[in-house]
């Protein structure tokens, strides 16, 4: 079964925060290789669905870590991987939603 991938509108703006913030503090280099991970990341998702643990925080979600300092969230149902939220590690978890 092909699943469609759908993003929050949570995710797009921390998405936004994450590039932003690399941006600002590094070159283009590294805006580039965040990307790549991120493709990466999800790629893996798309090919093994429950290969990622369920989250403890939320336990709707499944946790893939994508870097030390940035974690994806995401919801797999109804023919749908649905992406809550990319999470910088060194915000407090209690603000999400």
């Amino acid at each position: 079964m092909d699943y469609k991938l759908r993003w929050s509108q949570e995710s797009i703006r921390n998405l936004e925060d994450i590039l932003d913030s690399i941006k600002t503090k590094w070159n283009d280099r590294e805006v580039n290789n965040f990307k790549s991970k991120l493709s990466h990341q999800i790629y893996l998702i798309s090919q093994n669905l429950f290969m990622f643990p369920v989250s403890t925080f939320k336990p709707g979600l499944r946790k893939a870590v994508l870097s030390k300092q940035t974690t994806i969230f995401y919801q797999v149902a109804d023919g749908v991987i649905y992406l809550a939220y990319i999470h910088l590690n060194r915000k407090n978890l209690s603000r999400i939603k």
